[in-house]
């Protein structure tokens, strides 16, 4: 084999082996500075207010990468869609807005699905936001969306992620 070849070849393996590395630390789009995505969840949340039910499309982020990048770089979202962020366990959380250029709502949940707190986030803002007690979810919604759809402190959410964490 030549040394052309032989060069070639360490490069074309070396090549492989970091995309391997890439796929296996699941290196997000948000990485790069893009969006996101995450599939919508064929299961609904429902939001159980004093005005009836509201129904809302939600994409579902269980892991720590999908936490992590969340809704950064989104520039947009309907009205009645969402991202719920699922924990592991009950623990306190904070969240930032650094790279999210929406405002939003965050709504802290505990894991029977009880809304313990609904706190804005400030877009490109790196103030921590936290509800100042454990929770087991967290749902952004765009801004002004919970005050119009009636849900407040102490209403209940229902989706089967929160009810298997409940039983769990």
């Amino acid at each position: 084999m030549t040394e052309k070849k032989q060069w070639l070849t360490a490069l074309a393996a070396l090549a492989a082996a970091l995309g391997i590395v890439y796929f296996a630390f699941g290196l997000s789009s948000s990485a790069q500075g893009q969006a996101m995505i995450l599939p919508v969840d064929p299961a609904p949340l429902l939001a159980v207010t004093d005005g009836g039910e509201k129904s809302f499309t939600i994409e579902v982020a269980d892991d720590p990468a999908e936490r992590s990048a969340g809704l950064m770089f989104r520039e947009e979202m309907d009205n009645d869609h969402g991202m719920l962020f699922v924990f592991e366990d009950t623990r306190q959380v904070g969240f930032w807005m650094k790279n999210t250029p929406m405002p939003l709502d965050l709504l802290f949940i505990a894991p029977g699905g009880e809304v313990k707190a609904i706190l804005p986030g400030e877009p490109f803002s790196e103030a921590v936001i936290t509800p100042g007690e454990p929770v087991r979810f967290v749902l952004e919604l765009k801004r002004g969306t919970a005050k119009a759809s009636g849900i407040e402190q102490g209403d209940m959410l229902r989706h089967p992620a929160i009810e298997r964490a409940g039983n769990g």
